[in-house]
């Protein structure tokens, strides 16, 4: 039976929480999760790079010299490859790095990872991440009370209007905000420590306790 405590924002415990152990108790399987991690930053390119080969680059149409008897090489178009302003020759063309990861195996890697970070000791779970107002100074008051210096990742089902705003400026010092529908194994991963609401936890457990 796994159990955490549940702190709120000003890093006093209130509570405790009873973790599902086929959420965040299983043995973290390395491979699947390099591979849906792998799968996803492939999803990010974008895949529209371009180079014209022989048959798109201008002019060619005639042939630069006549074949013999210039005491030059023989050549019969200005776009070949050898030319300067020729064609690129095997030159990227648009192409899409999508990578299939079958249901079963992102899931595995979303339970991977979660019990990655309860391991290590690096999850924190809150009851609840309020602010007056959506100032900067009250964020980082949460930060401080948590004890959190590391590149950090808070999640929730979703995020209050003033939160998300006053952690905008914080993006440059490692903090990072996301829903706990859109949140990806590749962020849950990129953090050293994951700050989950109650809401959160039961997202998680509700979509990956069943197969």
């Amino acid at each position: 039976m796994l159990k955490l405590n549940v702190l709120n924002q000003n890093g006093e415990h209130v509570s405790e929480i009873q973790l599902s152990e086929s959420v965040f108790g299983i043995a973290p399987n390395t491979q699947v999760l390099y591979d849906v991690v792998n799968a996803q930053r492939a999803a990010m390119r974008q895949g529209t790079h371009d180079t014209k080969g022989r048959a798109e680059v201008r002019g060619g149409g005639k042939k630069p010299w006549r074949q013999k008897g210039t005491g030059r090489a023989r050549h019969g178009s200005r776009r070949s490859p050898i030319w300067v302003g020729g064609g690129v020759t095997f030159g990227p063309t648009p192409r899409s790095y999508k990578v299939k990861v079958n249901r079963k195996v992102s899931k595995l890697a979303y339970r991977s990872v979660l019990s990655l970070h309860l391991q290590k000791d690096q999850l924190i779970v809150v009851d609840k991440i309020e602010l007056e107002a959506a100032k900067t100074k009250q964020f980082k008051n949460v930060l401080n009370a948590l004890n959190i210096n590391k590149r950090v990742l808070f999640v929730d089902v979703d995020h209050k209007y003033e939160t998300l705003i006053a952690a905008r400026n914080l993006e440059s010092e490692g903090v990072r905000l996301e829903n706990a529908d859109h949140t990806s194994v590749y962020d849950l991963m990129n953090c050293f420590q994951l700050v989950l609401t109650v809401d959160a936890v039961k997202h998680f457990e509700e979509v990956l306790g069943n197969d």
